[in-house]
C-alpha cells in the first residue's frame, strides 16, 4: 500500500531578517515591479503605435510607395549589420579554435604526462615501501600477540 505524503513537510523556519535585509528585499521587489510595469507600458505603446500606423497607412492619400522604399532601405542596412556581426562571430570562433589547439591541448598533454608519472610513483611506493611496512607491522602484531599469550607482555 502506498502511503500518502503530508502536504506540508516540517521545515526549519527562516531566520529573522535584519532591518537592512528587509530594506534590501523591499527595494528589490520595487525594482521588479517597476521593470514589469515599464515592460507592459512599452508593449502597450508599441501596439498603439502599430495601430496608429495601420490607420494612417489605410488612408487613400498615403504615399505607401515611399514608405515601402524606406523600409527596404532599413532592411538592407539591417542585413549589412547582421552580416558584419556574423563575420565577427566567425573570427571569434576561429580565435577560440586556435586557442584550444595551441594553448589548451599542450596543457592537457602536460597534465596527462604528469598524471602518468604520478601513477608510476604511487605504484613504486606501494610495492617498495608500503608492502614491506605492512608485512613488518603484521609480523610485529603477531609477535606481540604471541608474547601476550605466553604471558611475557601484558595487554
Amino acid at each position: 500500500m502506498a502511503t500518502s505524503q503530508p502536504e506540508h513537510m516540517a521545515t526549519t523556519p527562516d531566520p529573522e531578517l535584519t532591518p537592512e535585509q528587509l530594506v534590501e528585499l523591499r527595494e528589490h521587489e520595487r525594482k521588479q515591479k517597476t521593470m514589469i510595469t515599464s515592460m507592459i507600458a512599452g508593449i502597450v505603446f508599441i501596439i498603439v503605435l502599430l495601430g496608429v500606423a495601420v490607420f494612417f497607412l489605410l488612408q487613400p492619400a498615403t504615399p505607401t510607395d515611399k514608405i515601402r522604399d524606406v523600409f527596404i532601405i532599413v532592411v538592407a542596412l539591417e542585413s549589412l549589420v547582421i552580416g558584419v556581426a556574423l563575420i565577427v562571430l566567425v573570427v571569434q570562433l576561429a580565435s577560440l579554435i586556435n586557442l584550444l589547439q595551441n594553448e589548451v591541448r599542450p596543457i592537457l598533454n602536460a597534465t596527462n604526462d604528469t598524471v602518468n608519472n604520478l601513477r608510476g610513483t604511487v605504484e613504486f611506493l606501494g610495492e617498495e615501501v608500503i608492502e614491506p611496512v605492512m608485512k613488518l607491522s603484521g609480523y610485529l602484531a603477531g609477535l606481540t600477540r604471541m608474547l601476550e599469550l605466553m604471558g611475557i607482555k601484558k595487554k
